[in-house]
């Protein structure tokens, strides 16, 4: 049986991905100017088409789910939650049926256990704006199982790595690993001229790392903190949204990794990322 409990089937590898969700339901209602996130909606749009094969589930990492210990989302039907405020009553609206996957649930919390990484799963927690904002656009159907990983409250780069590692096996059961964030997450700095260099030079940094050979790859990114502009692109105790691209970068293990999209929104760059 496969990590879904279906009968196993010949499959090709899944990638693992990072990409940008964006800012609360921005890809669902009027913004200035009005075509700000234009260019990645329309990468998310087209991520399904670069696959190899439609994915047998998704195991996304969400920057909007933190707990002691890694967390994995064990419901049956999660329900949505809007975490997100202040935007027009409509966003509050959106849904996104998808089915959740108990048994892959199971399987990560073992595999991460044996890895030496304590995980609960939790049957009740649902999914968060880091899910189903970018999976509306990636899988509009919602017809694709999907499972919701926490991050570890500590932001430990390292440990973040070994949970990607720790479950790398399922991308060769057709499980796509997601990690959804931002490259550039600092509020203070979105809509400030003054950040647009800034960002491009931690920016640089992070596709100059990511396309790095693997080794090399880990360990700079578990010193991430050392990268020219780090923490003016993620201020102390909120690097929540790099953190998911640690789990990818560990789930593609020897895999190539490089840039597959990025753009200027509010003054800053972000980009997204793909290990194959």
């Amino acid at each position: 049986m496969t990590a879904t409990g279906n009968p196993p089937i010949s499959t090709p590898r899944m990638p693992s991905l990072f990409v940008p969700h964006g800012a609360g339901p921005c890809f669902f209602m009027d913004w200035n100017p009005p075509d700000a996130w234009h260019a990645m909606a329309a990468f998310l749009e087209n991520v399904a088409n670069t696959l190899p094969a439609r994915p047998s589930a998704i195991v996304l990492v969400s920057a909007h789910w933190l707990e002691p210990a890694f967390s994995v989302g064990s419901g049956a039907q999660p329900e949505l939650i809007y975490d997100y405020y202040g935007f027009p009553p409509h966003t509050y609206e959106l849904r996104y049926p998808a089915p959740g996957a108990p048994q892959l649930a199971a399987r990560i919390a073992a595999l991460l256990g044996q890895a030496q990484l304590p995980a609960r799963q939790d049957d009740a927690r649902g999914f968060d704006h880091g899910m189903f904002i970018p999976l509306k656009l990636m899988f509009p159907a919602a017809d694709v199982p999907v499972v919701q990983l926490s991050l570890r409250h500590d932001l430990d780069p390292q440990a973040h790595l070994d949970a990607g590692r720790a479950l790398a096996s399922l991308r060769d059961e057709g499980v796509l690993i997601v990690g959804s964030g931002m490259s550039f997450h600092n509020m203070r700095g979105y809509g400030d001229p003054r950040f647009g260099p800034i960002s491009d030079t931690f920016d640089r940094w992070l596709v100059e790392t990511v396309e790095s050979a693997a080794l090399q790859r880990e360990h700079a990114l578990a010193a991430w903190e050392q990268a020219p502009s780090a923490r003016l692109c993620h201020p102390p105790r909120a690097e929540e949204h790099l953190l998911p691209l640690m789990v990818v970068a560990g789930a593609a293990r020897e895999a190539g990794g490089r840039c597959v999209f990025s753009d200027r929104v509010m003054e800053t760059t972000l980009s997204a990322f793909r290990f194959d």
